[in-house]
């Protein structure tokens, strides 16, 4: 909102609060109409007890198949008439698994080399966007997701060794949303890790040729024979061509956004931490009557301290949403129990009389960073605020009302259980989600002061940005 909102003419008040409504609070750019048209048209392949997706149960009621003959007889089967995503077929599963145990155990298997290990996130995120490929081969071409056809059961790793599969690929993205990102260059580099000399998975799975089935227009009986005589050199060919690819995309791939825009007044205030203050201080100004409303003022308290976690710890919200809690007066759990747990935990410190949060170094992405130096990060917060009162209220009464006498799963912050909820436990997006409701429950106060809601507006869009993002303004600088 520019500074002399108050002295403009009322048609350029409206025009200024139609964009704010239009952009700010629904986020109803150009890209995200495109985001909200796509997310109606579900094609990726799921892996069950892999990683995320809706249960069989909730997709069972509004499946629909769409069945024709493929040129060798095999039954073709349409994902994009189904309601959700479907599932993997036995062998690609079982050749995601082998992936993920690859990359993510302690030790590799005898013969075998890599290099590094993929952490929980970084796995169910691999899983995810190579789930969005396949199930984009497999999409019928005439359908509206407009896919390249592959018969399900014959969709495998062994084709991501062909430039071919992945400049369709690649191209088909750019073709739905009219321009190229970096998310197509990170696919590529997924591909140049899974080819690579030495380490590269697929690269040390040369029997997966023997999976691989003609793709009309894209891989040739002679590719494949090709292949299967070298599986080496064929890795080889698709590693320089990636590489090359990566950059031809790189120098003409675009930001559909800049994250940074909407909080661009609060970042350059003289006092960032100060204005994301105005917002907790109007929690508390508003929060309902505990004795009449003991769910909103619950959901209330919450609030305000995820804000106020926020602006202390300066975490990425995976570590402030897997963060555990101790109550006061019982044993915490221990380093060690946390570190193979990967996450923090809130406890009380009877040495600092506060209340310290503790995170093992290798629940962070950059565990390997200097700054931790092998040793975990420990803050004991600040009893400003009343943030103590607070965070034990929310302990003692809080957290059980919201739980609503479901299981508990030690996270500090809760979900509020309704009749629908499987789990009080927040995941990446619920996360974001309540933490930008959060900030428009305040802007759309109609006591809410002016300047205070100005800068709800602004931080309600710009909290967040992606998976790995961290707290734009915290106490760390």
């Amino acid at each position: 909102m520019p500074d002399d909102f108050n002295t403009r003419r009322s048609e350029e008040q409206e025009e200024i609060l139609e964009w704010v409504r239009r952009v700010i609070i629904s986020g109803s750019t150009d890209y995200r109409k495109f985001q909200a048209a796509a997310l109606k048209q579900r094609y990726a392949i799921r892996f069950p007890g892999i990683t995320y997706g809706q249960s069989d149960a909730a997709n069972d009621g509004y499946r629909v198949r769409r069945e024709q003959q493929d040129d060798d007889g095999a039954q073709f089967t349409d994902p994009d008439l189904m309601s959700g995503v479907i599932e993997a077929p036995p062998v690609l599963g079982m050749e995601m698994a082998d992936l993920i145990r690859f990359e993510t155990a302690t030790l590799t298997a005898f013969g075998l080399q890599r290099n590094g290990v993929w952490g929980e996130e970084t796995a169910s995120q691999k899983v995810e966007h190579l789930g969005l490929m396949f199930g984009a081969l497999a999409a019928h071409p005439r359908g509206p997701v407009r896919g390249c056809g592959v018969p399900m059961q014959h969709v495998t790793f062994g084709l991501l060794v062909f430039p071919s599969v992945w400049d369709w690929y690649v191209q088909w993205r750019e073709r739905r949303r009219g321009f190229y990102t970096s998310w197509e260059v990170d696919m590529l580099r997924i591909s140049l890790a899974l080819t690579r000399k030495e380490t590269g998975w697929l690269r040390q799975q040369p029997h997966m040729a023997s999976r691989i089935r003609p793709i009309n227009g894209l891989v040739s009986q002679t590719d494949i024979d090709r292949a299967c005589g070298d599986w080496e050199d064929a890795c080889n060919v698709y590693f320089k061509h990636a590489t090359s690819r990566v950059k031809e995309i790189q120098r003409v791939a675009r930001v559909h956004r800049d994250p940074f825009e909407p909080i661009m007044p609060v970042l350059e205030a003289d006092s960032p931490v100060g204005e994301y203050r105005k917002i907790t201080e109007e929690i508390l100004r508003l929060m309902p009557d505990e004795r009449i409303y003991r769910r909103p003022a619950a959901e209330a308290v919450r609030s305000f301290l995820m804000l106020r976690f926020g602006l202390h710890l300066g975490l990425r919200q995976k570590n402030l949403r897997q963060l555990m809690v101790s109550e006061r007066g019982r044993l915490p759990r221990s380093e060690r129990q946390l570190a193979d747990m990967k996450r923090g935990e809130l406890r009380w410190s009877e040495r600092e009389k506060g209340w310290e949060v503790l995170i093992p170094s290798v629940a962070f992405k950059n565990a390997n960073s200097s700054f931790f130096g092998s040793k975990p990060f420990r803050l004991i917060l600040p009893n400003l605020g009343g943030l103590y009162e607070h965070i034990e209220a929310y302990i003692d009464r809080h957290r059980q009302v919201l739980l609503g006498g479901t299981e508990d799963h030690g996270t500090f912050f809760i979900k509020t259980v309704k009749a629908t909820s499987k789990n009080a436990s927040y995941d990446r997006n619920t996360f974001y989600e309540a933490w930008r409701l959060v900030i428009l429950r305040i802007s759309q106060k109609p006591d809410s002061d002016s300047a205070k809601s100005r800068t709800a507006v602004s931080l309600s869009r710009g909290q967040f940005g992606g998976v790995g993002s961290r707290v734009p303004c915290c106490v760390h600088g």
